[in-house]
């Protein structure tokens, strides 16, 4: 019999360069690096470093400015426009080619972005550049702004700075570049027909919007020489069908087969390939989230070159099989992977490489462990999207995969074995089991309830097991409980009396925060009022349920019955109350949120969040803010407005909602009789599960 992932884990080759496998790491912007930085950023060596030692086929990093400024949206990117930043660039090829992996730099120009991008201040006065000035007015892309067209002169001196950031790349150490002409940003900008209205030597033909990119590799190739690899990344196809732009309007698939043609006589030595919907940005490189919270338009009204089977995983399967036909040059494939997937469409001739980001991201091990045999030992990616958050900073951290975003990826052996004792079984309680365990410590886990997870199921069963399985994480933890010798004490209420008489060296309390009802003003006890649901009578009565069928078979059954009015007042817009409303609006409910301030969704990652409003708006979702003195009464709720307006809203169900606010008894009660104690958690402070997560990881690494 064939090895499991036999095609997966044969080495392959791009130009000159062969690696490992066919597993490529893509060139996702990671935000480790800054535009002040010379040297390599602590940051950025301890990740990739991590990334190649995982045994990654490829390692594409991302891209650093090949334009300043006007080629970049954020300070948090390296530059390469310069030679004064080869000698940190060599570091960073260093830090990769010791663990024995080719390494590739990603080139991009952001061009038509408008300027600023997420709120931060502008790097240059004036719109962004383009093709012609063309822009969108849709809240989910970055083309809001009219850009400026740029004179040829001006394109020609773009083509030598990729050239010239291509040549201090190769100064650095590093084995090719991937040419990024996918996404929205400007050499996309040029080969789309719709961005681009060009009637010279750059614009009007398919040969002339390809010559900016046909120029870049042709030029790269000349300074670099033919043994420097060269690819191309692409867009499969631009629709424009989900804004109501007639996609004939856009880069087609047709043309783009077109595209690549001209690419590999360019002299490209692979293309890697993606698609791109118009108003849609986030989902041309997370394709699961065309389908989040639901898809825009129905799903048999996607174009039959995009894989929608697999709801985001395999998306552009279809496109790579077309393209693998139209050039002779290696197929890169990218689009929600894993390593079954990658594995069969290698094996059935989609594709040459596989390329995955999330899922390195969460476990830069994979690749070690799929040719070790260790499936079952690589840690889920649960697609939550925590990658790409900007609310809190531009650097990216991991919901499973606590050490993203600092310099320690190893977990060191303990010095001494200590005992050690964890209360709780939700996020931050199993990892820092887990990763005490993986110290060398003796562990056992208390939960009073009987399945791990904490509030982990009933969080399942709102979000649902799409686009984000959250169940994936409570199934890792079990396995690795077992393997790691962790003793689990499932249905057990821990109080500082049991913990003491077991004599621990260390105590985790990660018992979690309380569950409570918020007041609100009003008599609902008389005949015919709405009845008042809150979250711990809501958690009550769905968990022996939960217990009995999970949450994806519960959410289900749902979408038939469910003990909820059909007129809904959520109070509350937090990430909760977000959450709540979608899930009730997906069942048919008539949703109303409350929230008290101008803020709404505080908690839901950002570009989740546009996404969800957009949703909200579409399905008759009323989100009303500033919402003041909310009173209960049997006509409904009632608010007050800013300026003083009384409204009322007739409702059959309110679902009040509010944080969870810490509970540190246990830790208290435990303080002087144990050595150690680590209080985390949502029993210290209220966070999301990244923060649970990290907590864990982080009080385990110190016992």
């Amino acid at each position: 019999m064939t090895a499991p992932f036999e095609r997966l884990l044969q080495p392959g080759r791009i130009g000159s360069v062969t690696t490992r496998n066919r597993i490529v790491k893509t060139g996702a912007s990671m935000c480790y690096w800054h535009s002040d930085h010379v040297r390599m950023s602590e940051k950025a060596k301890a990740y990739y470093g991590a990334v190649a030692r995982g045994g990654v086929g490829l390692l594409i990093i991302e891209s650093p400015a090949v334009d300043w400024p006007h080629g970049s949206r954020w300070k948090e990117r390296y530059r390469i426009d310069d030679d004064r930043y080869i000698e940190g660039m060599a570091e960073l090829a260093e830090a990769i080619h010791v663990h024995g992996c080719p390494t590739f730099v990603q080139m991009w120009h952001d061009g038509p972005w408008q300027n600023p991008l997420f709120g931060a201040p502008g790097l240059f006065e004036g719109p962004p550049i383009g093709a012609s000035p063309v822009n969108l007015e849709a809240i989910g892309d970055f083309h809001r702004d009219v850009p400026r067209p740029l004179s040829v002169g001006e394109i020609e001196e773009i083509i030598d700075k990729f050239a010239s950031a291509a040549v201090r790349v190769q100064k650095a150490g590093f084995d090719g570049v991937d040419v990024n002409a996918a996404s929205s940003h400007l050499l996309h900008n040029f080969l789309s027909p719709y961005w681009n209205r060009r009637e010279d030597e750059y614009g009007d033909s398919p040969e002339n919007r390809a010559r900016l990119v046909t120029s870049i590799v042709r030029e790269v190739k000349e300074r670099c020489g033919d043994d420097f690899a060269v690819t191309v990344l692409m867009n499969g196809f631009e629709l424009g069908r989900m804004v109501g732009i007639a996609d004939d309007e856009c880069l087609t698939h047709p043309l783009a087969l077109e595209y690549a043609k001209l690419f590999e006589q360019a002299g490209a030595d692979a293309l890697q390939v993606r698609s791109q919907w118009l108003g849609f940005h986030v989902s041309g490189f997370f394709p699961d989230y065309l389908f989040y919270p639901e898809p825009a338009i129905p799903v048999d009204r996607f174009p039959k070159e995009y894989n929608s089977k697999g709801r985001g995983a395999g998306a552009n399967a279809h496109l790579a099989a077309a393209l693998k036909k139209a050039v002779d040059i290696p197929v890169i494939i990218v689009g929600r992977l894993d390593p079954a997937l990658g594995e069969r469409y290698l094996r059935d001739g989609l594709a040459d490489f596989i390329a995955m980001t999330r899922r390195i991201q969460a476990d830069p091990d994979l690749p070690n462990k799929l040719a070790a045999g260790r499936t079952d030992d690589i840690v889920p990616c649960t697609a939550c999207g925590t990658c790409l958050d900007q609310s809190i900073s531009m650097e990216r951290r991991c919901r499973i995969n606590a050490a993203l975003g600092t310099t320690e990826y190893t977990l060191e052996k303990a010095q001494v074995r200590k005992k050690v004792v964890v209360v709780g079984g939700g996020p931050a309680g199993m990892e820092a089991a887990r990763a005490a365990a993986e110290r060398g410590h003796e562990v056992t886990l208390f939960d009073k309830s009987r399945r791990l997870g904490g509030l982990m199921s009933l969080a399942a069963l709102i979000k649902g097991p799409e686009p984000e399985n959250l169940t994936d994480i409570i199934k890792y933890y079990r396995l690795q409980f077992r393997k790691l010798g962790v003793r689990t004490k499932l249905g057990t209420t821990a109080d500082s009396a049991r913990i003491k008489a077991l004599s621990p060296d260390a105590v985790v309390v990660a018992t979690g925060g309380q569950l409570v009802a918020p007041k609100v003003a009003g008599d609902v006890a008389r005949d015919g009022g709405p009845r008042i649901v809150t979250a711990p009578s809501l958690h009550r009565r769905v968990k022996p349920f939960l217990n009995l069928v999970g949450p994806r078979t519960l959410g289900w059954l749902t979408k038939f019955w469910l003990p909820i009015g059909k007129r809904v007042v959520v109070i509350g817009g937090g990430f909760h109350g977000c959450e709540i409303a979608e899930f009730l609006a997906k069942r048919g409910r008539t949703v109303t949120i409350l929230e008290g301030s101008g803020v709404v969704g505080e908690g839901v990652l950002d570009f989740r969040l546009g996404l969800l409003l957009d949703w909200f708006d579409r399905r008759g979702v009323t989100v009303v803010t500033h919402a003041g003195d909310v009173t209960v009464t049997t006509a409904g709720v009632k608010y007050t407005l800013p300026d003083g307006t009384r409204r009322t809203i007739e409702a059959d169900t309110v679902i009040p909602t509010a944080p969870v606010e810490p509970d540190l008894s246990l830790a208290a009660a435990l303080e002087g009789a144990v050595a150690e104690v680590y209080a985390i958690g949502d029993c210290s402070k209220s966070g999301m599960i990244v923060d649970a997560v990290a907590a864990g990881r982080g009080a385990a690494a110190q016992i």
